[in-house]
């Protein structure tokens, strides 16, 4: 495995853990050029999902885009890297288990909102506003609204 630091070739391996759902396994390294540590993961390659986007255009699911626009979402919140890969592994599996071969951006967005909506609301009103492209401020002021409301009952 290469270091994501200085680029060498050499690691070992400190500790290894299954992840809660059993789909990974977690390694922690340590490289052995410059001592630094970093995390892998290893998982089954199951059927690959074709995203469908707003413009028809179709790639492949990247767990890594969904992921960055979580860490973005939740910049300076108290959310952990763990409870963001964990909400992006059971979002894999879900979409995995309900479709077949194609997705929609609309039903991933959807999906990842709820569940920032749970996890943290500040994160998931940041998340809201670049998905649902808020035009103005009386769209973003009705979002807020809608969390307020929902935090009173």
């Amino acid at each position: 495995m290469k270091c994501p630091f200085c680029g060498h070739q050499e690691d070992k391996v400190i500790d290894s853990r299954t992840t809660a759902e059993g789909a990974s396994i977690r390694r922690r390294r340590e490289c052995l050029h410059c001592g630094k540590r970093f995390t892998t993961y290893e998982e089954v390659e199951g059927h690959s999902l074709m995203v469908i986007k707003k413009d028809g255009r179709r790639e492949p699911f990247d767990r890594k885009k969904v992921l960055a626009g979580l860490v973005k979402a939740c910049e300076k919140r108290p959310v952990s890297m763990d409870q963001l890969e964990a909400l992006v592994d059971e979002l894999e599996r879900e979409l995995s288990r309900q479709f077949e071969r194609e997705v929609s951006t609309k039903e991933i967005g959807e999906r990842v909102m709820r569940e920032l909506h749970r996890l943290d609301p500040v994160a998931y009103v940041r998340f809201a506003s670049v998905y649902r492209e808020f035009k103005d401020v009386e769209q973003f002021m009705r979002e807020l609204k809608e969390i307020l409301a929902l935090k009173g009952q």
